[in-house]
């Protein structure tokens, strides 16, 4: 039996080139196999974030615009729509006027109306009371003088 001292770690022999052959195999494989494959999944998942993140910037940009635009039409409906009701009050204020006037025309009518029917009645309560005065004057005298008299 023979007793081989070395002291270095690593002895350079055929079995150390034939494991730095195999082991640049080994690389070489795993390389093509494994890490050529997932830097290019890598690289396309990148990609792939890279156009949502761009999609969204967009997406954001047609909101903000779309925004802007409703924000535009709002304003421009609320305008018009207090067009339409400052017309719309004075339409209002207008046909109002005209009701009040066309109903102090017809007040005034009815208290002219009225008016000529009280002034019509006591025309004739004046005759009435007139006549009814003689009478009772011929009566009160006929009774004071004590005898007829002839009207």
């Amino acid at each position: 039996m023979q007793i081989i001292s070395n002291i270095a770690l690593i002895s350079i022999n055929e079995t150390f080139i034939v494991q730095i052959i195999s082991f640049l195999i080994f690389l070489y494989i795993i390389n093509r196999v494994m890490f050529k494959p997932l830097r290019s999944v890598m690289a396309d998942r990148e990609n792939h974030i890279k156009s949502i993140q761009q999609d969204i910037v967009t997406a954001d940009n047609k909101l903000d615009d779309l925004a802007d635009q409703i924000r535009t039409q709002e304003s421009a409906v609320k305008a018009e729509a207090f067009a339409q009701k400052a017309s719309l009050e004075e339409s209002g204020g207008r046909r109002a006027d005209e009701i009040f006037a066309a109903t102090r025309e017809e007040i005034e009518a009815a208290r002219n109306k009225a008016q000529k029917e009280v002034d019509a009645q006591i025309i004739e309560a004046k005759k009435y009371i007139k006549e009814e005065s003689e009478t009772l004057a011929l009566s009160v005298m006929e009774k004071v003088l004590n005898r007829r008299l002839s009207p």
